[in-house]
Parts: structure tokens; C-alpha cells; sequence
């Protein structure tokens, strides 16, 4: 396949579009290391918090910690540290939360490049724009009453290449950053409401804290 037309459409857009082209391989480039990320970390995996708390087992959950959920790990977090002598509830509290902000933080990487991409594609594409308006708009002026109205329109659909590119990269890149951050909520509200019903259930029933131990 020759590359020869799309080398041409390049360099038809100029210098923005080469720039434009550079970030949608970017954008790519995060999409895929995202979701990679993201599965390893167990997003999509089954989660078993449910029956932890049923059982208020630490060592029943303790061997599928490995591969579990971001939630699973908070909450078994949350279990440990109150089944730990040295700890008080208000210091348990806290551990676990160190915890879980940094599972949020994993989950939120690649989220700064991805709104910074969906914020400059755009004006990229009408910084080259302007270009090439101005360009155009030299070249009439230059050929005076000669100017052929083809020539002044070849000019400005070349020179819109670059915002169409602009907005092409920018939507896929400020769609991806609403559903990374909307997983991130998500787990966050599901952590939450975990960690809370441990924390409830300890401070209600002591009992399940001996019995545990």
C-alpha cells in the first residue's frame, strides 16, 4: 500500500497536523496501556468483599487477595489493620485509607496526559488553521486582480484540515478521561461504603473482632 497520499494529506495540513498526528499516536498509545493497567489491576475480576464481611475472615480471604478486585485489597486492608493489636481504630482508619487512595491513584494514572492532549489538540488544529488562512489570504493578495477564487478556496479547506484533526484526536481523548474517572468513582463509592461497614461492624460487635483473632 502506497503511503504516498497520506504523506501528501500531511503535508497539505502543514506543521499543526504533524503535531496533531504525534498526539493521536499518543492517545492511542495511553488508551491501550490504560486498559492493560486497568485489568491487571482487577477491575473487571469477580469481587468477593460480599462474603469476607459475611465471614469476617481474614484468612479465608487472605490467599485470593492476589487476584482481586481494588475493592477486595481495600478491604481486606481494612480487616487486617483492625486485627492488628498495635493499632487503634482511629489508626486502622487511617491505614486503610492510605490503602485505598493509593489503589484510586493506580487507577487514575494516564489521566493529566489524556486532558492535556483533549485541551491542545483543538487549538493546535486552529493555531494551523490561522496559518494557513493567512497563507491563503497572502497568495490573493500577492496575485492582485488575477486571484483565481478556486486557488483562494484550495487554500482554506487545507488550512481547516488541522481544526477537523484538532477535534478528530481531542473527542476520543476527552472520552476516555470521563470513563476512566467515572470507574474511579465508582470503586471509590464501592470502597467506601466497604470500609464503612467494617468499621461499622467492629465498633457494634466487638465479638467479631476476637472471634477473628
Amino acid at each position: 500500500m502506497s503511503l504516498a497520499p497520506l504523506i501528501d494529506f500531511m503535508v497539505r495540513g502543514g506543521p499543526a497536523l504533524w503535531v496533531i498526528a504525534a498526539l493521536s499516536v499518543l492517545t492511542l498509545t495511553l488508551f491501550f496501556w490504560r486498559v492493560i493497567g486497568l485489568a491487571q489491576a482487577g477491575v473487571w475480576h469477580k469481587r468477593q468483599t460480599e462474603a469476607w464481611l459475611e465471614q469476617w475472615s481474614v484468612e479465608g480471604a487472605a490467599p485470593a487477595c492476589a487476584g482481586s478486585t481494588p475493592l477486595d485489597r481495600v478491604t481486606l486492608s481494612a480487616m487486617r489493620a483492625l486485627l492488628t493489636p498495635e493499632f487503634s481504630p482511629e489508626i486502622a482508619e487511617k491505614e486503610t485509607i492510605r490503602i485505598a487512595k493509593a489503589e484510586l491513584a493506580t487507577l487514575r494514572r494516564g489521566l493529566r496526559p489524556l486532558e492535556l492532549i483533549a485541551a491542545i489538540a483543538p487549538l493546535v488544529g486552529l493555531l494551523g488553521t490561522v496559518l494557513g488562512m493567512i497563507g491563503a489570504f497572502q497568495a490573493l493578495q500577492e496575485s492582485s486582480s488575477g486571484a483565481d477564487p478556486s486557488v483562494l478556496a484550495g487554500g482554506i479547506w487545507e488550512a481547516l484540515l488541522t481544526t477537523a484533526a484538532g477535534m478528530a484526536v481531542a473527542i476520543p481523548a476527552s472520552a476516555l478521561v470521563s470513563w476512566i474517572e467515572g470507574l474511579t468513582e465508582r470503586e471509590q463509592a464501592v470502597m467506601e461504603d466497604a470500609t464503612t461497614r467494617v468499621f461499622t461492624a467492629a465498633a457494634t460487635h466487638p465479638a467479631l473482632r476476637h472471634a477473628a483473632e
